[in-house]
């Protein structure tokens, strides 16, 4: 695949939240301080149905800003298919997908760019740095194994959608995302898009600021939730994920701890305690999904 080499002139951001009247008003007082003299910036805050104030927090912030705008996406409960609203809403020509309660640097676009072009890229993750207020140990493990997203390039071929930098053409020739699937539709994104020949890089310099997860139920509902997108990958994508009813084996960057050791022996086995937790609790998922999970069937895949 030939890389385009060009220098795009409009950036557009791309922010799916759901309940999080927070985290949304964390992201959006970061990202209306980004400069971008040299690019069109726009915003879009997809709300995925929410019940809470954020619809009216996001529609508050937007007033003030003529380059954010706000979207409801609630016929299809699920992150991928709010990106997806977003992607059809906009016509930028590099696309950055952002979670709500992230945080970004005022010179993050600018960073963006210069190292789209000089990789040559159509795909780029973005460095993410977990930050830690909190001094339970959940907090300190989340920080530590959250986001290798360098690992994720090199050996799984796709990064999170909390950091990711997707150009325009790239959807226009794959597809959207598989709005499907409630977890893991960033990496089956991302290899579909190494598979069509893409070139893929790692910004290095473009950094998001993300929270550590600070609780053990929010993790434990996360890795749950892994579990599920996992059996329904297998579901949709029996040749590449294999049948379902076979979980995957626990290996590379995605599949477990793969952080640097603790240094304090207490420190050493309380990680060790989480990463068998998580384990079980995506294990858990993926049988629940397996036995009870509801088909998605009458959402389109992405390349239909």
């Amino acid at each position: 695949m030939t890389e385009v080499g060009n220098q795009p002139t409009s950036v557009d951001l791309i922010i799916p939240v759901y309940n999080d009247s927070t985290g949304i008003r964390e992201t959006l007082s970061s990202v209306t301080e980004l400069s971008s003299k040299a690019v069109e910036l726009r915003v879009f805050v997809v709300d995925n149905g929410s019940s809470d104030e954020t619809p009216t927090v996001s529609m508050e912030l937007a007033e003030d800003h003529e380059f954010v705008n706000v979207l409801i996406e609630d016929e299809i409960q699920g992150s991928y298919a709010a990106r997806n609203a977003g992607i059809r809403n906009s016509n930028g020509e590099v696309i950055v997908f952002l979670d709500a309660d992230e945080r970004v640097p005022p010179n993050f676009v600018e960073n963006v760019l210069s190292t789209v072009e000089t990789q040559n890229v159509s795909y780029l993750g973005c460095n993410v740095e977990v930050c830690n207020s909190a001094p339970g140990i959940t907090a300190k493990y989340n920080q530590q194994n959250a986001f290798p997203v360098e690992q994720y390039l090199s050996q799984e071929h796709y990064a999170p959608t909390c950091a990711l930098v997707v150009r325009r053409e790239v959807f226009e020739d794959v597809g959207l995302f598989d709005a499907r699937l409630i977890s893991g539709g960033d990496r089956e994104f991302g290899e579909r898009v190494h598979e069509a020949g893409y070139k893929q890089g790692y910004a290095e310099d473009a950094t998001v600021y993300h929270p550590a997860r600070t609780s053990f139920e929010s993790l434990a509902k996360k890795n749950f939730r892994v579990g599920r997108g996992f059996c329904q990958k297998q579901r949709y994508y029996p040749e590449r994920y294999g049948n379902p009813g076979i979980p995957p084996k626990p290996n590379g960057p995605s599949g477990g701890d793969d952080g640097d050791e603790p240094d304090s022996i207490f420190t050493r086995l309380a990680f060790m305690f989480l990463s068998v937790a998580m384990l079980a609790c995506r294990g858990v998922g993926y049988y629940y999904e397996f036995f009870f999970g509801e088909g998605r069937d009458d959402i389109p895949a992405p390349t239909s």
